[in-house]
């Protein structure tokens, strides 16, 4: 693979993997970020999470994912969908069109990605 996570197994978990929002921008390309808070999903409601969030960052012109960073729960364990989808040259589709097992914290995938997608005039 191209690229690899990190993760901090700490409290709370942090996990990366791409480009940091920092090395993006620094690369002059135009980006947008899409956000989704822990609290906004079915499962950190249930978890009772008001604390966590998912940032994907992605190239506007090419759509493709070109970071992922997970503070939160589980942090480490759901940053390997965002490593896949770097390493396959997979987009801000994708993450619009999945569907994301229900209810679990990967949801968030689904939120930042519809919050990006909004953002960049979709599509």
């Amino acid at each position: 693979p191209e690229t690899f996570p990190y993760g901090i197994y700490a409290v709370p978990e942090i996990s990366t993997v791409g480009q940091s929002e920092e090395q993006v921008r620094e690369s002059g390309g135009a980006y947008e970020v899409g956000v989704a808070r822990f609290r906004e999903t079915s499962r950190g409601h249930i978890m009772g999470v008001n604390t966590g969030f998912l940032k994907l960052l992605f190239s506007i012109e090419t759509r493709r994912l070109l970071g992922a960073h997970i503070v939160g729960e589980g942090a480490t364990e759901l940053i390997h969908i965002g490593q896949a989808v770097i390493n396959l040259g997979g987009t801000v589709d994708f993450f619009v069109n999945n569907t994301f097992n229900y209810p679990t914290l990967a949801e968030a995938y689904k939120i930042a990605g519809l919050d990006a997608w909004n953002r960049m005039g979709r599509g």
